[in-house]
């Protein structure tokens, strides 16, 4: 029996894909740091390796002997403190596992990166693969890293590694046990109120089942060198702000800002310690579209997606349950007076033609 190796099989992802690949009979092996919580592997057999990504001795032995190896384990932040960790872990672990894999004769190398590798579309408008990357000097380090990384894959591939990446949108869907995600964490702090205003931009979103499959659809029929988007539905931030309300019966936040406008505030935020749980790098983000084709993957992969409904129904029931009574919280003094603002601009925009 072939063996399969997973990195970051803890998290959102990684424990669906670590889920589907048992159900499937792979023989699994798994590289999780010691102090992660596998609480969402219960019930499944697999061989640990305990190590961390960046560490040459654990990611050695975890690829010695294995088939196929899907690379899922990377640091997701947006904070502009994590940056040193996010490009060792995204960037040099990457370029670790991928050349180890190499040398250990892997058959199939699975790279998991991330659209933000790609880059935003133009305002209003959706992308593909072949996008060039052109945000760098915006400086979100989740990005860049994202991006470098995948050229550390690309040339272990020129020098032999049978490896393909796969590029998941905005992933959302229901989480197994307590594994969140940068996500996920988006939905939270809705449910919780805590995102106080909102910019103009646009994101795909995508159920992390259906990711999960694509994963294994791109170990199998994926080319090599070749990146695939899985993706699925394209919203405006306005738009899924308002179906996450309806269905949640959450209030949308009041105010929307101009991206230059809402930057300043979150930088007025970090330096006076308002609270407000928005950084500028997530915020910066957040005012761009994160639109996408997964064309590509549904014509060489076979890849699906589910209605965006399902997805989004499944994550906010779970996200409402592990939250109780705290969804629908009181925003705050910070956040009412944001909403005050909010109503305000609502009504004067009746009387004030723009």
């Amino acid at each position: 029996m072939s063996t399969t190796l997973v990195t970051g099989a803890t998290g959102l992802l990684g424990s669906h894909l670590v889920r589907a690949l048992a159900d499937r009979g792979d023989e699994l092996r798994l590289l999780i740091r010691k102090q992660s919580d596998t609480s969402a592997l219960d019930g499944i057999e697999y061989e640990r390796v305990t190590g961390d990504i960046t560490d040459t001795r654990a990611v050695r032995r975890s690829v010695d002997g294995v088939d196929r190896v899907f690379h899922l384990a990377a640091k997701s932040s947006m904070e502009t403190a994590d940056a040193d960790r996010t490009f060792a872990v995204n960037v040099g672990g990457t370029r670790l596992i991928a050349n180890e894999a190499l040398a250990a004769g892997v058959q199939r190398f699975v790279h998991t990166s991330s659209v933000a590798a790609i880059g935003p579309a133009p305002p209003g408008g959706r992308t593909d693969e072949n996008q060039p990357f052109t945000i760098g000097h915006l400086g979100i380090a989740y990005a860049n890293s994202k991006h470098e990384a995948e050229g550390e894959v690309l040339r272990a591939a020129a020098h032999g590694l049978d490896a393909v990446i796969v590029n998941p949108t905005f992933t959302l869907g229901p989480s197994i046990g307590n594994v969140t995600s940068m996500s996920i964490d988006v939905v939270r702090r809705f449910l919780q109120r805590r995102i106080p205003a909102y910019v103009d931009g646009g994101l795909n979103v995508v159920d992390v089942r259906d990711v999960a499959a694509g994963e294994i659809l791109a170990a199998e029929k994926g080319r090599t060198g070749e990146r695939y988007i899985l993706g699925g539905r394209n919203f405006t931030m306005q738009r899924l702000l308002a179906d996450l309300s309806r269905i949640s019966g959450v209030p949308v936040p009041a105010l929307r800002l101009p991206p230059q406008l809402a930057i300043g505030g979150a930088q007025l935020s970090e330096r006076l310690g308002l609270g407000l749980g928005i950084s500028v790098e997530q915020t910066r983000s957040a005012a761009l579209w994160w639109t996408y084709s997964p064309a590509k993957a549904k014509r060489e992969l076979g890849f699906t997606h589910r209605p965006h409904e399902e997805t989004l129904e499944a994550t906010l029931e779970m996200t409402k349950a592990q939250l109780g009574d705290r969804v629908g919280a009181d925003p705050g003094p910070a956040g009412a007076m944001l909403e005050l603002a909010g109503r305000a601009g609502r009504l004067a925009s009746r009387f004030v033609p723009l």
